[in-house]
């Protein structure tokens, strides 16, 4: 496995680098002090995770997401001292797979790790599978390509997973904590927020009213349903 640690401190790629020596053995790490030397790494290394800081001393973490997700859906989590509810929607919104706080605990780390790349290993299908074509909405499960009124859409791995257990169970209401356990895993089923900014993500990409939706029904303190899109 390759990672990608993008961080101004030392210290940190330090620790990082000390974590995965010890829990995750065979790892290679790469790692940059400035936003624009990681994403020219993230480029040229192809990188199975990528962990983020925000404060950087040339472009800070939101505007390098945001140029990954322009080339890349490489997972990516972001880790920082910034905890604000609104710094973790933030990243969320710009497309980050997961966000954590530090200090940080080593085994936290390798675990949402692990969570991270079993979400985007669990999007693979068979071929045998179908597209699905519905209203103004089409998945390629095979190649994870959405496109909506027939432009391509681009999805983050968690994003591409909820998209795909939600269509899986169109029709059918999904509690928060199945939605959770079966996305982000059993850790996560109480992580109604982290839950409520990714369907709020998700509907805005595929063109769903927020404020009346009608591909994504929430049923209020229950859940969320996929419904058939309409044609455009």
């Amino acid at each position: 496995m390759k990672v990608v640690v993008i961080d101004d401190s030392p210290e940190i790629i330090e620790v990082v680098s000390l974590c995965f020596q010890l829990r995750w053995s065979g790892t290679t790490l790469v790692s940059a002090s400035e936003g624009s030397k990681g994403l020219e790494l993230i480029e040229a290394e192809n990188p199975d995770v990528v962990i983020l800081d925000i404060g950087l001393p040339d472009m800070d973490g939101f505007q390098v997401l945001r140029e990954i997700r322009l080339f890349s859906q490489v997972p990516v989590i972001m880790l920082t001292v910034r905890g604000e509810d609104t710094d973790i929607a933030r990243c969320l919104e710009l497309g980050a797979d997961d966000y954590m706080v530090k200090p940080f605990s080593h085994i936290e780390l390798v675990a949402r790790v692990q969570a991270v790349l079993r979400r985007v290993q669990g999007l693979s299908v068979t071929t045998e599978e179908h597209p699905f074509v519905s209203g103004k909405l089409s998945v390629d499960f095979a190649s994870n390509e959405v496109k909506v009124n027939g432009k391509s859409v681009k999805l983050s791995a968690t994003e591409s997973k909820l998209l795909h257990h939600l269509i899986r169970n169109e029709g059918r209401l999904l509690s928060h904590e199945n939605l959770l356990t079966k996305v982000w895993g059993e850790t996560y089923r109480d992580a109604r927020d982290l839950l409520r900014v990714h369907i709020q993500h998700l509907r805005q990409k595929l063109g769903d009213s927020a404020e009346s939706p009608s591909i994504i029904v929430t049923e209020h303190g229950m859940g969320y349903k996929f419904a058939t899109p309409a044609s455009s």
